[in-house]
């Protein structure tokens, strides 16, 4: 059974957004490291994106669509965004494309 499939994701969808977020910052920042390219302190996802870009061609392909927003306006409760389950549901998909990109670049998948 699909563990997503038995969560009530409508409760939770900005919690996971979030965390989805933080996951894609988490592997452009390794992959860039990998590369010994320095970066300054950010979350704008689109930025390291743009910056991975530079190493392979591979992450032009990706589309982070507004990922980028839930890891600064959770914080924030007037900027509050409750994401569609659907939406919820195409992050986690990015999240895991960019995890399989970056683990393959930096050879760490067996």
């Amino acid at each position: 059974m699909n563990s997503l499939a038995s969560l009530d994701l409508e409760n939770y969808t900005s919690t996971i957004c979030y965390h989805a977020q933080q996951a894609v910052e988490k592997f452009l920042k390794a992959f860039l490291i990998f590369n010994d390219y320095d970066f300054p302190r950010t979350h704008d996802l689109d930025y390291l994106l743009m910056k991975c870009q530079k190493f392979s061609p591979s992450f032009f392909e990706i589309d982070l669509k507004s990922l980028t927003d839930f890891g600064v306006s959770v914080r924030y409760p007037d900027d509050f965004f409750i994401p569609e389950v659907k939406e919820t549901k195409e992050y986690i998909d990015i999240t895991k494309e960019i995890k399989i990109l970056v683990e393959r670049l930096i050879n760490l998948r067996e």
